[in-house]
């Protein structure tokens, strides 16, 4: 923790009103309540200052991230374009659904052209290396809608683990949502960032994808945002996938 009579360090309830938490005067309360920690150590000082750019702050466990110096965007994209910034090939992509809040932004992994749904953007180099880095195991989740009546048998084999042509895969967590003789729906939360690893698994056991969204990534779920459009994401979200991450 910075040195808390350091005069370049910013007092801690300070910090926290500018971050949203609560008032200054609000904020004194959850100090001396000792309901916040700074690299881990519980405070109730007042007095202390912080870097805020350095030290890691929490209120009731959650990470309040550092002030933003960068720019975290999820979108929720359309079928039918692809996930690059621009394509020599003049197809449909992000930067057309982004307009003016495409500057220096790049994917944080990638979603096939006929996969729609949550993708994070940024301008962040070394977050979007960790979100994609397969070490830090942050997890995704599906919404797979597939051909055909989805048996039970099938759900445990798909919950067991397959082998792929380039080598197993093993979801987190596989949930029926509906059935019906020529379509079925579910649920996969998998650690996977294989290409098209969804679509593979599905036709392993003979139900061929008709309809692929994906709804999360870790913490941050797309909720009701509508198709083709973004947001910010939020400070309990940015929070959490710091620490998913290590940053």
């Amino acid at each position: 923790m910075s040195d808390q009579h350091d005069p370049q360090g910013i007092r801690l309830q300070k910090v926290l009103a500018q971050a949203g938490i609560a008032s200054r005067r609000g904020s004194e309360q959850l100090i001396a309540d000792a309901r916040v920690e700074v690299n881990g150590n519980l405070v109730t000082e007042l007095g202390t200052r912080v870097d805020p750019e350095q030290d890691t702050i929490r209120v009731d466990g959650a990470r309040i991230p550092p002030p933003r110096r960068h720019l975290y965007l999820v979108l929720n994209k359309p079928r039918g374009f692809v996930s690059t910034m621009d394509d020599p090939e003049g197809r449909r992509n992000l930067s057309d659904l982004l307009g003016v809040k495409q500057q220096h932004l790049f994917h944080v992994g990638r979603l096939d052209t006929e996969t729609e749904g949550l993708i994070l953007l940024t301008n962040d180099g070394e977050f979007a290396h960790r979100m994609a880095h397969p070490s830090y195991q942050v997890s995704k989740t599906y919404l797979v809608e597939v051909e055909g009546l989805l048996d039970n048998k099938t759900i445990r084999r798909l919950e067991k683990g397959l082998r792929l042509e380039d080598g197993p895969v093993k979801p987190d967590k596989v949930k029926l949502v509906t059935r019906a003789e020529n379509r079925s729906m579910l649920t996969i939360s998998l650690h996977e960032g294989r290409n098209r690893v969804i679509r593979r698994m599905m036709d392993s056991v003979a139900h061929p994808v008709r309809q692929l969204s994906r709804t999360a990534i870790g913490p941050v779920r797309l909720g009701q945002l509508p198709s083709g459009e973004s947001r910010e994401l939020t400070r309990e979200e940015l929070g959490a996938l710091l620490d998913l991450v290590g940053m």
